[in-house]
């Protein structure tokens, strides 16, 4: 595995397979992502690198956007608890607070997590950089009765935003 921040120079002296290795995890268990982005380079700073993965979100079919979705674990919910999050949605969860719930608040976004998957078919997502607990709430609270095809370009955007975050933790111009 590489050592980060990488710098951008070094990202584009990479082979594919070490693009990949390095960045398949960016977005959450869709390596795809970062193979249909490393056809984008070189790359002329970290911006233009996030726009090559995030163009590859957007210009992705929807069953494989829909496959993206999917694979983001449920805020708070049973692979943090059981700690099977990836290290880096675990440090993004627990930068909000999600790590130290109360019982009442686990027991919302149980409730939460569980209504969201169960009208959308994909867990709620959002990047929850900045944000706190109850700022995720609230974000629930705003999203949970949005039309099906709303949501679902709203969950694209969040996917983007968290791509972003990430690569900037990741890459140093």
């Amino acid at each position: 595995m590489a050592s980060f921040p990488i710098p951008l120079r070094a990202v584009n002296d990479m082979d594919e397979a070490a693009f990949v290795a390095a960045f398949g995890d960016i977005a959450e268990h869709s390596p795809w992502v970062a193979a249909e982005a490393a056809k984008a380079r070189p790359f002329i700073d970290r911006r233009a690198m996030a726009e090559a993965f995030i163009d590859a979100v957007f210009d992705a079919d929807a069953p494989r956007q829909l496959g993206l979705l999917r694979a983001h674990p449920d805020l708070a919910g049973r692979a943090a608890i059981a700690g099977e999050l990836a290290p880096e949605s675990r440090r993004e969860q627990a930068g909000a607070g999600l790590d130290q719930l109360t019982g009442e608040e686990f027991a919302r976004f149980t409730d939460h997590n569980r209504r969201y998957r169960d009208g959308f078919g994909f867990p709620f997502i959002l990047a929850v950089k900045g944000a706190t607990k109850h700022d995720v709430l609230n974000s629930f609270a705003e999203r949970i009765d949005n039309e099906p095809e709303a949501e679902f370009a709203t969950a694209i955007r969040q996917v983007a935003r968290i791509i972003s975050f990430r690569l900037e933790d990741r890459v140093s111009e």
